[in-house]
């Protein structure tokens, strides 16, 4: 018999706090963007929020509880508890069946508090002001925990995901149903104002109704489902009769605005004035005549386009 004193080889060693978080990142990114589709949250926030709260998704509160940003009980909570010693021993935690339950109530807790409400006014990509505002809101006692939200969404470029795409927000639904995603990168946040005939989520942007094609939607079936003709589907969108609609694709169900809500955009590599129009909705002749461009006018990365 002897003793073995040297390590196993192939034996599987711990995980690096980076690979932790790369992880979390992974597996709860879609959910952060569907919430921040829905509450305006940056998604950058909550994901910060949450490598930080839960240890990246280590801490017993999110392993047992499946709690993943230190949420107390408070006198109105009514679900699950789970007692854990923090500032204080045997404080009550809130306990949810599974991590999408949680954050969805942080999405809630933010959004219905009177203390969080500042937060809101700030734009969805200044991850600083919401960083800062959370931390003079009280969310946290860390004196650090502006500092550390911030650095986290620079070091793990958790900004990215502020501006996501509709692949990144509805990939698990689109696979699902078979879908492709029309290529285009950067398409700003929205939020779900209803959901319509069929079942579709129907969106608002720049207070306008649109939603995104599916697979089986054409503008005939569209048109019929919302009840307008299909001249207007296609003037709505800046489109010419035998258009052709690909999956992804968002279709206003009213007229586009003269003007839209930024007052510029700088564009994007593979964005064309078309997908500008549509993203910013605004009309495509408004927004030629608004950068005193004709029809067909070719732009370049990091142009500045005038959009009011």
């Amino acid at each position: 018999m002897f003793i073995l004193l040297f390590p196993l080889l192939g034996m599987a060693q711990p995980l690096t706090y980076d690979a932790l978080v790369n992880r979390y990142i992974i597996q709860y990114q879609e959910i952060a963007v569907k919430e921040m589709m829905q509450y305006r949250i940056p998604a950058s926030i909550t994901l910060a929020q949450g490598i930080f709260e839960s240890c990246a998704g280590t801490s017993s509160l999110a392993t047992v509880a499946n709690n993943h940003f230190g949420i107390k009980c408070h006198k109105e909570w009514q679900g699950k508890t789970y007692i854990h010693d923090d500032e204080t021993k045997n404080e009550c935690f809130r306990k949810y069946d599974n991590a999408e339950e949680s954050f969805r109530d942080h999405s809630v807790f933010l959004a219905q508090r009177e203390r969080y409400k500042v937060l809101f006014e700030n734009d969805i990509t200044d991850y600083k002001a919401w960083a800062k505002g959370l931390k003079e809101a009280g969310y946290a006692t860390n004196p650090e925990y502006a500092r550390k939200l911030i650095e986290s969404i620079e070091k793990y470029q958790l900004y990215r995901f502020d501006v996501a795409d509709f692949s990144v927000a509805f990939a698990d639904s689109l696979r699902k149903k078979g879908d492709t995603i029309v290529p285009v990168k950067s398409i700003p946040a929205y939020d779900v104002f209803a959901i319509g005939p069929g079942n579709r989520p129907v969106y608002i942007n720049n207070g306008l109704q649109f939603i995104l094609l599916s697979k089986q939607d054409n503008i005939k079936s569209v048109a019929k489902a919302f009840d307008v003709t299909e001249s207007k589907i296609l003037k709505w969108n800046d489109m010419k009769k035998g258009a052709k609609l690909v999956p992804g694709q968002m279709v206003y169900l009213e007229s586009k605005r003269r003007k839209g809500v930024a007052p510029t955009h700088i564009v994007k590599a593979g964005e064309t004035m078309y997908t500008i129009s549509q993203q910013a909705g605004i009309m495509l002749k408004m927004l030629y005549k608004k950068n005193n461009m004709e029809p067909g006018h070719r732009i370049t990365t990091g142009q500045k386009l005038l959009l009011r």
